[in-house]
Protein backbone atom coordinates (compact mmCIF):
# COMPACT_ATOMS: atom_id res chain seq x y z
CA UNK A 1 0.00 0.00 0.00
CA UNK A 2 1.34 3.45 -0.93
CA UNK A 3 1.25 5.62 2.17
CA UNK A 4 0.82 9.42 2.28
CA UNK A 5 3.49 11.76 3.65
CA UNK A 6 1.84 11.66 7.07
CA UNK A 7 0.98 8.22 8.38
CA UNK A 8 1.76 5.86 11.21
CA UNK A 9 2.95 7.13 14.57
CA UNK A 10 3.22 10.93 14.80
CA UNK A 11 3.70 11.77 18.50
CA UNK A 12 2.80 15.17 19.88
CA UNK A 13 5.79 16.50 21.79
CA UNK A 14 5.35 17.66 25.35
CA UNK A 15 7.18 20.90 26.13
CA UNK A 16 9.88 20.45 28.76
CA UNK A 17 10.23 23.32 31.23
CA UNK A 18 12.73 24.08 33.95
CA UNK A 19 11.49 24.48 37.52
CA UNK A 20 10.77 28.16 36.87
CA UNK A 21 8.49 27.26 33.97
CA UNK A 22 10.91 28.37 31.25
CA UNK A 23 11.28 26.30 28.08
CA UNK A 24 14.17 23.84 28.42
CA UNK A 25 15.61 23.72 24.91
CA UNK A 26 18.21 21.04 25.69
CA UNK A 27 15.51 18.70 26.98
CA UNK A 28 13.34 19.49 23.96
CA UNK A 29 16.15 18.57 21.57
CA UNK A 30 16.79 15.32 23.46
CA UNK A 31 13.07 14.55 23.31
CA UNK A 32 13.07 14.99 19.52
CA UNK A 33 16.07 12.64 19.17
CA UNK A 34 14.47 10.09 21.53
CA UNK A 35 11.38 9.92 19.33
CA UNK A 36 13.18 9.92 15.98
CA UNK A 37 15.48 7.13 17.19
CA UNK A 38 12.38 5.09 18.05
CA UNK A 39 11.31 5.10 14.41
CA UNK A 40 8.34 7.47 14.52
CA UNK A 41 6.89 8.61 11.22
CA UNK A 42 6.54 12.29 12.17
CA UNK A 43 6.37 14.70 15.12
CA UNK A 44 3.91 17.36 16.16
CA UNK A 45 3.66 20.49 18.30
CA UNK A 46 0.04 20.89 19.37
CA UNK A 47 -2.34 21.03 22.32
CA UNK A 48 -0.41 18.22 24.01
CA UNK A 49 2.59 20.56 23.93
CA UNK A 50 0.76 23.12 26.12
CA UNK A 51 0.86 25.63 23.26
CA UNK A 52 -2.25 27.33 24.68
CA UNK A 53 -0.02 28.43 27.57
CA UNK A 54 2.65 29.95 25.28
CA UNK A 55 3.20 33.59 24.55
CA UNK A 56 3.88 34.60 20.94
CA UNK A 57 7.66 34.44 21.30
CA UNK A 58 7.50 31.00 22.90
CA UNK A 59 5.32 29.64 20.12
CA UNK A 60 7.90 30.77 17.57
CA UNK A 61 10.75 29.50 19.77
CA UNK A 62 9.37 25.97 20.13
CA UNK A 63 8.40 25.76 16.46
CA UNK A 64 11.87 26.81 15.32
CA UNK A 65 13.71 24.62 17.83
CA UNK A 66 11.73 21.48 16.98
CA UNK A 67 12.14 21.96 13.22
CA UNK A 68 15.88 22.57 13.66
CA UNK A 69 16.28 19.52 15.92
CA UNK A 70 14.39 17.23 13.55
CA UNK A 71 16.77 18.17 10.70
CA UNK A 72 14.38 16.87 8.06
CA UNK A 73 14.45 13.31 9.38
CA UNK A 74 10.63 13.13 9.72
CA UNK A 75 7.76 15.49 8.83
CA UNK A 76 6.87 18.12 11.44
CA UNK A 77 3.25 19.12 12.12
CA UNK A 78 2.52 22.45 13.84
CA UNK A 79 -0.89 23.23 15.36
CA UNK A 80 -1.95 26.65 14.11
CA UNK A 81 -5.62 26.85 15.03
CA UNK A 82 -6.96 29.87 16.91
CA UNK A 83 -10.11 31.49 18.20
CA UNK A 84 -10.12 33.95 15.30
CA UNK A 85 -9.63 33.43 11.59
CA UNK A 86 -7.03 36.18 11.14
CA UNK A 87 -4.98 34.82 14.05
CA UNK A 88 -5.15 31.28 12.68
CA UNK A 89 -3.97 32.57 9.29
CA UNK A 90 -1.09 34.36 11.03
CA UNK A 91 -0.02 31.26 12.97
CA UNK A 92 -0.36 29.08 9.87
CA UNK A 93 1.76 31.33 7.66
CA UNK A 94 4.38 31.66 10.40
CA UNK A 95 4.61 27.87 10.82
CA UNK A 96 4.97 27.35 7.08
CA UNK A 97 7.66 30.04 6.89
CA UNK A 98 9.53 28.34 9.76
CA UNK A 99 9.68 25.08 7.82
CA UNK A 100 6.70 23.06 9.04
CA UNK A 101 5.67 20.22 6.74
CA UNK A 102 1.99 20.33 7.70
CA UNK A 103 -0.49 22.24 9.83
CA UNK A 104 -3.03 20.86 12.27
CA UNK A 105 -5.92 23.24 12.76
CA UNK A 106 -8.60 23.05 15.42
CA UNK A 107 -11.91 24.83 14.69
CA UNK A 108 -12.60 28.10 16.56
CA UNK A 109 -13.99 27.05 19.93
CA UNK A 110 -14.05 30.12 22.19
CA UNK A 111 -17.44 31.19 20.82
CA UNK A 112 -19.93 28.76 19.25
CA UNK A 113 -19.40 28.60 15.48
CA UNK A 114 -21.85 27.32 12.88
CA UNK A 115 -20.91 24.82 10.20
CA UNK A 116 -20.77 27.63 7.64
CA UNK A 117 -18.49 29.70 9.87
CA UNK A 118 -16.16 26.74 10.40
CA UNK A 119 -16.15 26.12 6.63
CA UNK A 120 -15.24 29.76 5.94
CA UNK A 121 -12.49 29.64 8.59
CA UNK A 122 -10.75 26.70 6.90
CA UNK A 123 -11.18 28.15 3.40
CA UNK A 124 -9.58 31.42 4.51
CA UNK A 125 -6.57 29.61 5.99
CA UNK A 126 -6.22 27.27 3.02
CA UNK A 127 -5.94 30.20 0.61
CA UNK A 128 -2.96 31.61 2.53
CA UNK A 129 -0.73 28.53 2.79
CA UNK A 130 0.76 25.88 0.53
CA UNK A 131 1.35 22.89 2.81
CA UNK A 132 -1.00 20.07 3.92
CA UNK A 133 -3.66 20.84 6.51
CA UNK A 134 -5.00 18.40 9.09
CA UNK A 135 -8.53 19.12 10.30
CA UNK A 136 -8.75 18.51 14.04
CA UNK A 137 -12.07 17.12 15.19
CA UNK A 138 -12.33 17.56 18.97
CA UNK A 139 -15.23 17.39 21.47
CA UNK A 140 -15.25 21.17 21.96
CA UNK A 141 -15.14 21.73 18.20
CA UNK A 142 -16.61 18.74 16.33
CA UNK A 143 -16.12 18.36 12.58
CA UNK A 144 -18.78 15.89 11.40
CA UNK A 145 -18.01 13.69 8.37
CA UNK A 146 -20.21 15.68 6.00
CA UNK A 147 -18.61 18.98 6.98
CA UNK A 148 -15.12 17.47 6.77
CA UNK A 149 -15.80 16.31 3.21
CA UNK A 150 -17.25 19.71 2.27
CA UNK A 151 -14.14 21.47 3.60
CA UNK A 152 -11.80 19.02 1.89
CA UNK A 153 -13.55 19.47 -1.45
CA UNK A 154 -13.18 23.26 -1.21
CA UNK A 155 -9.60 23.36 0.13
CA UNK A 156 -6.68 22.06 -1.90
CA UNK A 157 -4.42 21.66 1.15
CA UNK A 158 -6.91 19.86 3.43
CA UNK A 159 -5.90 16.22 3.05
CA UNK A 160 -6.00 14.82 6.60
CA UNK A 161 -8.27 14.71 9.63
CA UNK A 162 -7.48 13.80 13.23
CA UNK A 163 -10.59 12.33 14.86
CA UNK A 164 -11.01 12.83 18.61
CA UNK A 165 -14.75 13.29 19.13
CA UNK A 166 -16.26 10.58 21.31
CA UNK A 167 -16.99 7.78 20.71
CA UNK A 168 -13.68 7.81 18.85
CA UNK A 169 -13.93 4.39 17.20
CA UNK A 170 -17.44 5.04 15.92
CA UNK A 171 -16.42 8.48 14.65
CA UNK A 172 -13.40 7.02 12.82
CA UNK A 173 -15.64 4.44 11.15
CA UNK A 174 -18.17 7.11 10.13
CA UNK A 175 -15.43 9.41 8.84
CA UNK A 176 -13.86 6.58 6.86
CA UNK A 177 -17.19 5.67 5.27
CA UNK A 178 -17.91 9.23 4.14
CA UNK A 179 -14.50 10.81 3.52
CA UNK A 180 -11.98 7.99 3.61
CA UNK A 181 -11.17 8.25 -0.09
CA UNK A 182 -10.56 12.01 0.24
CA UNK A 183 -9.01 12.41 3.69
CA UNK A 184 -6.30 10.41 5.44
CA UNK A 185 -7.66 9.68 8.90
CA UNK A 186 -5.63 9.84 12.11
CA UNK A 187 -6.75 8.81 15.55
CA UNK A 188 -6.12 10.91 18.62
CA UNK A 189 -7.14 10.74 22.29
CA UNK A 190 -3.61 9.76 23.30
CA UNK A 191 -3.61 6.69 21.08
CA UNK A 192 -5.89 4.81 23.49
CA UNK A 193 -7.81 3.18 20.63
CA UNK A 194 -4.95 2.81 18.14
CA UNK A 195 -5.71 -0.74 17.04
CA UNK A 196 -9.47 -0.20 16.92
CA UNK A 197 -8.96 2.93 14.82
CA UNK A 198 -6.71 1.15 12.32
CA UNK A 199 -9.32 -1.56 11.90
CA UNK A 200 -11.83 1.14 10.98
CA UNK A 201 -9.72 2.97 8.42
CA UNK A 202 -7.23 5.17 10.30
CA UNK A 203 -3.72 5.31 8.83
CA UNK A 204 -2.07 6.57 11.98
CA UNK A 205 -2.28 8.06 15.43
CA UNK A 206 -0.94 11.11 17.24
CA UNK A 207 -0.23 9.96 20.80
CA UNK A 208 1.94 11.48 23.50
CA UNK A 209 5.69 11.19 23.03
CA UNK A 210 6.75 9.20 26.09
CA UNK A 211 6.40 5.72 24.53
CA UNK A 212 7.31 6.12 20.85
CA UNK A 213 9.01 2.75 20.42
CA UNK A 214 5.97 0.94 21.81
CA UNK A 215 3.57 2.69 19.44
CA UNK A 216 5.89 1.97 16.51
CA UNK A 217 6.04 -1.70 17.56
CA UNK A 218 2.23 -1.86 17.56
CA UNK A 219 2.08 -0.19 14.12
CA UNK A 220 4.68 -2.58 12.71
CA UNK A 221 3.01 -5.69 14.11
CA UNK A 222 -0.43 -4.65 12.90
CA UNK A 223 0.78 -3.89 9.39
CA UNK A 224 2.74 -7.14 9.30
CA UNK A 225 -0.61 -8.89 9.80
CA UNK A 226 -0.01 -9.93 13.41
CA UNK A 227 -2.90 -8.31 15.29
CA UNK A 228 -2.34 -10.64 18.23
CA UNK A 229 1.19 -9.35 18.75
CA UNK A 230 -0.01 -5.77 18.27
CA UNK A 231 -2.66 -6.24 20.95
CA UNK A 232 -0.33 -7.98 23.38
CA UNK A 233 2.29 -5.28 23.08
CA UNK A 234 -0.26 -2.46 23.36
CA UNK A 235 -1.85 -3.93 26.47
CA UNK A 236 1.51 -4.64 28.11
CA UNK A 237 3.17 -1.28 27.54
CA UNK A 238 0.70 1.48 26.60
CA UNK A 239 -2.67 0.69 28.12
CA UNK A 240 -1.69 1.17 31.77
CA UNK A 241 -0.23 4.63 31.10
CA UNK A 242 -3.29 5.79 29.18
CA UNK A 243 -5.68 4.32 31.75
CA UNK A 244 -4.00 6.28 34.54
CA UNK A 245 -3.76 9.40 32.39
CA UNK A 246 -7.46 9.38 31.52
CA UNK A 247 -8.68 9.87 35.09
CA UNK A 248 -9.58 13.50 34.46
CA UNK A 249 -8.22 17.00 34.19
CA UNK A 250 -4.76 17.26 32.69
CA UNK A 251 -3.10 14.60 34.84
CA UNK A 252 -1.78 13.06 31.62
CA UNK A 253 0.83 15.84 31.39
CA UNK A 254 2.29 14.90 34.76
CA UNK A 255 2.35 11.18 33.95
CA UNK A 256 4.03 11.50 30.55
CA UNK A 257 6.54 14.05 31.81
CA UNK A 258 7.40 11.97 34.87
CA UNK A 259 7.93 8.93 32.63
CA UNK A 260 10.28 10.94 30.41
CA UNK A 261 12.18 12.18 33.47
CA UNK A 262 12.56 8.59 34.69
CA UNK A 263 13.86 7.63 31.25
CA UNK A 264 16.47 10.41 31.48
CA UNK A 265 15.11 12.18 28.40
CA UNK A 266 13.97 15.47 29.99
CA UNK A 267 15.17 17.30 33.08
CA UNK A 268 11.94 18.05 34.99
CA UNK A 269 8.26 17.12 34.98
CA UNK A 270 7.11 20.72 35.47
CA UNK A 271 3.62 21.46 34.06
CA UNK A 272 2.58 25.08 33.67
CA UNK A 273 -0.31 26.44 35.72
CA UNK A 274 -3.20 25.93 35.81
CA UNK A 275 -2.82 22.18 36.14
CA UNK A 276 -4.44 19.36 38.07
CA UNK A 277 -2.97 18.88 41.55
CA UNK A 278 -1.64 15.35 42.06
CA UNK A 279 -2.82 13.98 45.41
CA UNK A 280 -0.55 11.59 47.38
CA UNK A 281 -2.49 8.43 46.47
CA UNK A 282 -2.42 9.25 42.76
CA UNK A 283 1.29 10.07 42.94
CA UNK A 284 1.93 6.71 44.59
CA UNK A 285 0.04 5.03 41.76
CA UNK A 286 2.10 6.93 39.19
CA UNK A 287 5.31 5.94 40.98
CA UNK A 288 4.26 2.28 41.01
CA UNK A 289 3.48 2.34 37.30
CA UNK A 290 6.70 4.09 36.32
CA UNK A 291 8.79 1.74 38.46
CA UNK A 292 7.22 -1.21 36.66
CA UNK A 293 7.86 0.32 33.23
CA UNK A 294 11.39 1.60 33.99
CA UNK A 295 12.82 -0.37 36.94
CA UNK A 296 16.03 1.69 37.07
CA UNK A 297 15.63 5.45 36.80
CA UNK A 298 18.14 7.05 34.42
CA UNK A 299 19.96 10.32 35.01
CA UNK A 300 19.24 13.14 32.59
CA UNK A 301 21.50 12.97 29.58
CA UNK A 302 22.76 9.46 30.29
Amino acid sequence: MSLPLLHGVVPILITPFDMEGRIDEESLERLVDFNVAAGVHGLGVALGSEIFKFNEAERAQVTARVIAAVRGRVPVVINSGAAGTDLAVHYSRAAEAAGANALMIIPPTFMPASADEIFDYYVAIDRQVGIPIILQDVPQGPVPPGLALRIADACKNVTYIKVETLPVTGKVAAMSAVAGDRLTIFGGAGGSYFIEEMRRGALGTMPFCSQPADFVAVWNAYHAGDEGLARTHFDRTIMAVNRLGNQGGDIFYAIHKQLLVRLGVIRTAFVRSPTTAIDPITQREIDELLSALVPEARAFGK
